[in-house]
Parts: C-alpha cells; structure tokens; sequence
C-alpha cells in the first residue's frame, strides 16, 4: 500500500507568503520508508531528479572522517549492472547534467534531464541505492583522487586551512568540527570494507528523500518511484541521529594564524548559534535578518556604514547566518582591514561597532528595505528548479518539513526589530565565539 501523506498549493504571488516552490508540491511515503517530494514545473519539459540521504559527515564514525565524501565518489563506480562510468555516460547520452554533493547532515545525488527521461534516471539511481560493486582496483585509486582533491582545496589553500582550525575550536565535542572531507591522516586509511559498511547502513529507502520538480504530474512519478524504488529493502540499523553536543562555553576563544601564503590578512568571528527547528523557526528567521542587517550588503550595511564609510578602517566587511543544519550552527562576521590598519585595531573598531548596534537598536527603514530585499530574492529564487528542489532537500534532510520551508519566507516577514534585538542580544555572547586573525607571519625583533 502506498500511503500519500499530503499535497500542498503554493502560491507564488509578491503580496501574500510566497512559498518555495514553483507549483503544487505533493508528497508521498512508499511502505519501505521513501519519502518523496513532487514540485510541479510545466514552464519546460525539463525535471530534476534528486536523491537525498540523511547522512553526511556528522554522521561518521569516530576515526573514519570523509567516508561520507568517499562513498560519494564511489558510487559513480559499477554495480551489478552497470560497469564503472557507464552511470555517467548513460546521463550524457541522454542529454542531461549531473552532480553530487556532501554535506554534514546529508549526501545528494542529482540529474538534470528531459522529463521522457525521468524513468530512466530512477532505474539507474535506484540501482545504485542497493546495488552498487566495488574492487580494490576501483576503491584505492579514488582514494588517491581524494587525497588529491584534500591537497589541492585545502592544503594548498590557507584560507580553508584557517577554517578548518576555527571550525575545530568552536566544535569541541560536536562532529561539526571535523572537516566533510575528512582529516588527511584518516582519509589515507579509508578502506573498501569502511566505505561498503556506510553503505549498507545507511543507503536505504528509509533514510532517503527522492526530489522530483518539474514538467511531471505527481501520480506518475508516484507510479515510477514504486516501479524502481518500492522494491528496495529499508535498513534496520536505521535510527533517530543522536550526536554528541557542545557543552556549556565559558570563555571565548582567540586565535591567531599565520601562513607566509597570506595575501589579504582579516579578522572573522563566529559564535555558536541557533538553527531552523521544525515548528519554531522564529529565531533562526531573526538571526536572518539581523546578520543582513549588520553586513550583508557591503556599505548600506550597519557594518559597512561604521568601519567603511565613516572610519575607513576596513575595506569589507560582512555578516551571515544560515540556519540550515540539523544541530546548532554559526552566526558569522568579517572584516578586512584598509591599509595601515592592524587587525587589533579593526578587531576593536568591530567590537565597538556590535556595542553601539545593541545600544542603538535597529534602523527600522533599513529593516523595511531589507525584508522587500528578502522578499524579491525568495520570488527570484522560483525561476530556477534545482535550486528549489534543493532547498526542500536541504531542509528535510537537516530536520524540517515541507510545511517549515514554506512557511519561512512568511516567517521573514513578520520579523521585528523587537525581535532583531532579542536574537541579536542573545547570539553575541562572547563566551560562544571564536575569533581568529589571519595573516602573513609577522616580524619578529
């Protein structure tokens, strides 16, 4: 029996809550645990055909950092019915763009095609699910490619190592301080065996959300997906994500790093903060809106009014907070300082520029200018199909419903200033932050 949970009807109109989607959104269970999320989009013959896996690197165990990211790469590798590649080349042949992506709290494989097409992307995405065959002659050399990949994104590049360092200090105890792709000394000895036990506990049809937008009636996708989904065998060693959390922080953390492969020295700041939970999204919607508020439009900022216009002290500047993960996450800021200024000084001149924020409360015509900003991104944002199945994808893999990421464009329009201050006050709390300089060594007399 399949049961069909829910279909909604979303508006896309400048007046009223424009929900994220581009058409009817339908969603549906199969008996094995699949959920699936239709978006109708008949402006083209075109669909997108997403696969997502409530599993990212948060989720791996404990000395085996970037085994999400590896079996990734692996699964473009054979299964029983498909030699290694042929996934790939059987996309291209048929016209289509393909991707795949890992994240802390989720592993996502897509196709782009024509929509007569979309039967064929289920057959061999499904495939893959249960399926997939892999030898030792296929396993180490994409090892190697990872390796490779670690050597040319991060160490070759100081900026992600500083990220990475800060990231493990704010992230004491929780796995969101272990890099995606995994720590060097580990990703080395990833094996066969570790990747093909992350598989078969976690690549299954009850811990996945099949995405499916555009030119597609809800039914007959419903159809297809029982036809190559329904006979996928769910995973018992499925449960409910328990994570290790951060205790309590006392004291803020500073840091200093130096790399002689440092152009443009800054000063960044992150404190721990509060995610988008099902139901209660209000402060995350808060945090949106005071971190573009703060910095994040260049000199119309309060940011970049204070440190670019009237101190001239930093050259840029922003703010930023996203609020999509499954555990708590950061509240960030920049800035990059003018010429001749230390970053004591810009760190100082910054600090200042939060205090007098807290004291001066918020510009509620800039508050107005912002949320019709908001606004106009959000109704933007339906032009483009994958990134709408995205954002579905990215909420209900990180803890989220359909009905939350509706309601979110509503929910950042009805935020105060009232409420700007409360989050405002609540996430500048300097025993959560960690605070890093980066730059070229210094001299030394």
């Amino acid at each position: 029996m399949i049961a069909k949970l829910a279909k909604l009807i979303t508006a896309c109109c400048l007046c009223g809550t424009s929900a994220l989607a581009l058409g009817e959104v339908s969603t549906f269970e199969l008996d094995n645990g699949l959920e699936i999320v239709v978006i109708e989009d008949h402006r083209a013959p075109v669909v997108t055909h997403m696969l997502w896996y409530r599993v990212g690197a948060a989720d791996e165990p404990a000395g085996k950092s970037g085994i999400a990211h590896f079996l990734e790469h692996l699964l473009f590798k054979g299964t029983d019915d498909l030699a290694p590649g042929e996934f790939s080349e059987i996309v291209s042949a048929n016209g289509g763009s393909e991707n795949a992506f890992t994240s802390f709290d989720y592993t996502g494989y897509f196709q782009r095609v024509s929509a007569d097409r979309l039967p064929l992307m289920m057959k061999i995405e499904s495939d893959r699910m249960q399926n997939l065959n892999l030898t030792e002659e296929e396993v180490l050399p994409e090892r190697d490619v990872i390796i490779e990949e670690r050597n040319s994104r991060t160490e070759n590049n100081p900026s992600a190592l500083f990220s990475e360092h800060r990231s493990a200090l704010m992230y004491a105890n929780h796995p969101y301080g272990t890099p995606v792709i995994g720590w060097m000394h580990e990703i080395e000895n990833l094996t066969r065996e570790d990747a093909l036990d992350f598989y078969k506990k976690y690549y299954a049809p009850n811990n996945a959300i099949l995405i499916v937008a555009g030119d597609v009636e809800p039914e007959n996708v419903l159809a297809l997906a029982q036809e190559h989904y329904g006979p996928r065998i769910p995973s018992d060693a499925i449960t409910k994500r328990v994570r290790p959390q951060e205790p309590p922080k006392r004291a803020p953390i500073h840091t200093i790093f130096e790399d002689p492969r440092v152009g443009q020295p800054y000063v960044i700041r992150e404190y721990l903060s509060a995610n988008r939970k099902s139901g209660d999204q209000t402060e995350a919607a808060a945090l949106r809106v005071f971190a573009e508020l703060l910095g994040g439009s260049g000199v119309t900022s309060f940011l970049g009014q204070k440190l670019q216009l009237e101190q001239k002290v930093a050259i840029n500047q922003a703010a930023w907070h996203s609020g999509m993960s499954y555990d708590r996450d950061g509240f960030g800021l920049y800035a990059v300082p003018a010429a001749g200024v230390s970053l004591q000084d810009l760190e100082e001149a910054l600090d200042a520029a939060l205090a007098e924020f807290l004291v001066q409360g918020v510009d509620v015509e800039h508050l107005a200018r912002i949320k019709t900003q908001m606004k106009a991104a959000e109704i933007y944002a339906l032009d483009n199909q994958s990134d709408v199945a995205r954002r579905y994808g990215e909420a209900l893999t990180s803890g989220l419903t359909v009905q939350d990421v509706q309601e979110w464009p509503a929910l950042l329009a009805a935020v105060t200033a009232e409420d700007v201050m409360q989050a405002a006050r609540t996430v500048l709390n300097e025993n959560a932050s960690v605070t890093g300089w980066f730059r070229a060594p210094q001299e030394t007399k």
